[in-house]
């Protein structure tokens, strides 16, 4: 297991809200660009979006622009994921991880989107 674990995730509705939350136990944590990644079923993990060190700037993949919103909180070593109007393609397990991609990740949570 990674230093990383994710929480937050479970079944939701079509349209419906998630929020995601990461604890990290790295004492670099502020100091490093985040983010969140996902792996559909059947599919590579993807990065979904990234926040540079202390929230100077978030970048989102299409798949995620409008829709989500990363933050973070430095003081409590906390990553976020706010999700909204979700679609059944959101379907996948997400993890937090460092920006480039860690070696080893934490368990993730999965996140299930019904139609």
């Amino acid at each position: 297991q990674g230093d990383m674990v994710e929480s937050g995730g479970g079944p939701v509705q079509a349209g419906g809200s998630l929020r995601l939350s990461c604890t990290s136990s790295k004492t670099t944590f502020r100091r490093k660009p985040m983010a969140w990644y996902r792996r559909a079923p059947g599919k590579s993990r993807e990065l979904v979006a990234r926040i540079l060190p202390y929230g100077s700037q978030t970048i989102y993949q299409p798949v995620a622009e409008g829709r989500f919103t990363i933050s973070r909180d430095d003081a409590t070593n906390h990553l976020y994921l706010q999700m909204n109007n979700l679609r059944p393609e959101d379907t996948a397990v997400y993890y937090c991880g460092e920006v480039p991609p860690p070696t080893s990740w934490g368990q993730g949570t999965q996140v299930t989107v019904s139609s």
